[in-house]
């Protein structure tokens, strides 16, 4: 049994040592990162704030908590972020993405839900982390609802208090759920802070999913492998 566990996780590209795969949402299963991305654009600039829907998203926003990431990118501009502020950007954000995802719907990438599906059929445990409220139902609408074994999201780390990335506790709180150390588990992630939270907890394998052209900056940051798709990684054997 070990011996064929060994093998599956070759044949996706994964060290023998790895029995579970946390995933990030936005941007690695989804396309709602561009979502997202467009969401605190409008909501920075309706406020006269002018908001790089690439540069700043990624910088400031991406994988973080909502009103984490509003502190973030206040500060970075040197305003004042007294915590109604953050409060009231950070709540008028969800109402766009809420907006913006009931217009538009939600796509996946297909490499990745080609790359969940066979590790779930290699009979790895398979969970999804994000800072997200909206995971539910963003799985629901993707048509991935049904295919983890365990789930971290926004509403989570609200209940039990959890620092969101970059620090690795929702990471490391989704491998305790499915009986893991940080050791057996690989994370995959689009986002820088995503990838720092991977390296900081220590995990068998860090994977960066690079969609915007940022492959140095995912390394720098920690991740141990970058592709453009996790189809890759199916084409890949680790030695």
């Amino acid at each position: 049994m070990a011996r064929d566990t060994a093998m599956a996780a070759a044949n996706l590209g994964l060290p023998a040592t790895v029995a579970a795969c946390l995933f990030d949402l936005d941007g690695v299963l989804t396309r709602t990162a561009e979502q997202h991305a467009r969401a605190w654009k409008q909501v920075f600039e309706e406020r006269g704030i002018p908001f790089d829907a690439v540069a700043d998203y990624d910088a400031y926003v991406d994988g973080k908590p909502r009103v984490d990431g509003v502190r973030s990118f206040l500060s970075a501009r040197h305003i004042d972020a007294p915590p109604e502020l953050v409060d009231q950007i950070a709540a008028r954000k969800d109402e766009i993405f809420t907006e913006i995802i009931h217009r538009d719907g939600v796509r996946t990438y297909e490499g990745s839900v080609r790359y969940v599906q066979a590790a779930r059929e290699a009979g790895l445990r398979l969970a999804v982390v994000t800072s997200s409220k909206h995971c539910t139902q963003v799985l629901r609408a993707a048509g991935l609802d049904g295919r983890f074994d365990a789930q971290v999201d926004g509403n989570v780390i609200d209940e039990r208090h959890l620092p969101g990335k970059p620090a690795p506790d929702t990471y490391i709180e989704a491998g305790r759920m499915l009986g893991v150390e940080p050791e057996a588990a690989a994370v995959y992630e689009d986002a820088l802070a995503g990838v720092e939270a991977g390296r900081a907890g220590r995990f068998g394998l860090v994977v960066g999913v690079d969609r915007v052209g940022q492959a140095d900056a995912l390394r720098q940051h920690g991740a141990d492998v970058v592709v453009s798709d996790l189809a890759e990684l199916m084409r890949r054997r680790r030695s």
